[in-house]
């Protein structure tokens, strides 16, 4: 009879399971069907916005990706751009503007609000765009590339012939205000780059020109000024007023002509949401140098210290970030291995104490590897010195002075534990001959002897198995309670 009401009780727990069940999936079913209903109807009417603010780096190609492919899946009529940018890495840019020029999405690049500036990479964006704008009170241009890489012994370009209107520092290369003799790469990484922005111009229509003397010599424009030289298409006080002004337009979308149609556009807003701000957070070159650090320290701690555990696993993940970080920031591997055998001179030292040679070599190469880590010059993807001289003397100060103490204290003798137990002395509580009780240490033990033993008998501790003590009189014992 029990067992019949136990069954019943599971079954119907079981059917109440699998009716919230069934109701769950139904009311998911029913929302992926409105919301794909929803996607249906605005088909063609949707605008998708991204705010393009901030540096261009890994993090925002990833959110630029991410929201033109958004922009696809739900067919949208235009992606717009809202850019104010100082510029960034050259290889983020340059994978954004191939987002771009492959989009199935006409891209507007809108560089908002009154203040904002698209500079360097920025430009470079701008003229890929299909629409470009600018607000009042705005800026573009300063299209210089910076070295990335370091300097190489200078060569002496080739001969080129001279053109008319082109200054001659130009055709070497140069940037403004330069002269004489400019190394190799130089040459190389400017000449690259005026190519790229003049295929874009040309590919869009506008002034190419400009955009070659944006890159040699630095030039930037208001938002009027680029209009009048025909950088850009229009200039919009606000979004609405952008909206309303590309209404009619036509651009040359992968080879078809496309017009916007925004009389009754809705404008979908993607924020930067917590993927993306995360990224631009362990991508910052400050703090990769810093998630590296704390790996290295939480590592070396677990292998000092085995069992901390800890440390251990917030040093690999620590580790792992920054591994994530430098395989998509400008690194340079010399100074990585610098900092590397720097740490390792520094752990010598405490291993090996000497005169302090290894501490010094390891402070220097330490210092030297975390100034060459960032291979770039380009504003905030560098590591900050009073960061490097911070980390430089707490890492002096972690593997000097704390790694020896724990060392040290490795030979010391154990003050815990059965290792402290054993050799210590105790006393017979009542007199007994092989087995009996006595005091260690404020604590009450079950001891044995060889030799009968007497109360308040001093004894000293030689063995332990399991918690049986076995003991002998102390040398200079004396019977107290005959």
């Amino acid at each position: 009879m029990c067992a019949s009401k136990s069954t019943q009780f599971y079954r119907t727990q079981y059917g109440l399971f699998l009716a919230y069940l069934m109701l769950w999936v139904g009311i998911i079913c029913i929302q992926s069907v409105n919301t794909a209903s929803a996607a249906k109807n605005d088909a063609g009417n949707v605008a998708v916005w991204l705010d393009v603010n901030g540096t261009i780096g890994p993090a925002m190609y990833d959110y630029i990706q991410r929201g033109l492919s958004r922009a696809a899946e739900q067919q949208a009529q235009l992606v717009i751009l809202q850019m104010d940018t100082p510029g960034g890495l050259d290889e983020s840019m340059r994978k954004i503007i191939q987002e771009i020029i492959a989009s199935p999405v006409p891209v507007v690049s809108f560089v908002a609000p009154g203040g904002a500036r698209a500079a360097s990479a920025g430009t470079y964006i701008l003229y890929a765009s299909h629409i470009a704008a600018m607000a009042p009170a705005t800026n573009l241009g300063a299209a210089t590339p910076v070295r990335m890489a370091a300097s190489v012994p200078p060569v002496p370009p080739a001969p080129v012939p001279k053109k008319s209107g082109v200054p001659d520092n130009a055709l070497k290369g140069e940037l403004p205000g330069q002269s004489g003799v400019q190394d190799a790469m130089t040459v190389k990484v400017v000449n690259d780059a005026v190519a790229y922005i003049r295929g874009l111009a040309r590919m869009r229509g506008r002034n190419a020109d400009w955009a070659e003397k944006a890159v040699r010599e630095g030039a930037s424009l208001t938002a009027t000024e680029a209009l009048d030289q025909h950088v850009i298409d229009l200039v919009a006080e606000d979004l609405g007023d952008l909206l309303t002004q590309i209404d009619g337009r036509t651009v040359d979308l992968i080879g078809q002509k496309v017009t916007f149609s925004t009389q009754s556009l809705v404008v979908k807003r993607m924020e930067q949401d917590w993927r993306t701000r995360l990224l631009a957070v362990i991508t910052d070159p400050n703090v990769a140098y810093i998630l590296m650090l704390i790996g290295f320290y939480g590592l070396v701690l677990e292998f000092t210290t085995p069992g901390t555990i800890v440390a251990g696993v917030a040093g690999a993940i620590c580790l792992l970030l920054a591994l994530f970080a430098f395989q998509v920031l400008p690194i340079s591997y010399a100074g990585l291995a610098l900092i590397l055998f720097g740490i390792i001179f520094m752990l010598a030292e405490a291993l090996i104490p000497g005169v302090g040679v290894l501490a010094i070599g390891g402070i220097t190469a330490f210092v030297i590897g975390s100034v060459m880590l960032i291979d770039t010059e380009i504003p905030g993807y560098g590591i900050s010195i009073p960061l490097i001289i911070t980390f430089t003397l707490l890492s002096a100060g972690f593997f000097i002075v704390v790694s020896g103490m724990v060392l040290r204290s490795r030979k010391n003798p154990t003050v815990t534990g059965v290792e402290k137990l054993i050799h210590s002395t105790g006393e017979v509580l009542e007199g007994f001959d092989q087995e009996g009780w006595v005091r260690v240490q404020g604590e009450l033990w079950r001891a044995r002897s060889n030799i009968p033993l007497l109360s308040g008998q001093k004894v000293k501790i030689t063995a332990m198995q399991g918690l049986l003590l076995t003991v002998e009189p102390c040398q200079s014992n004396h019977t107290m309670n005959p």
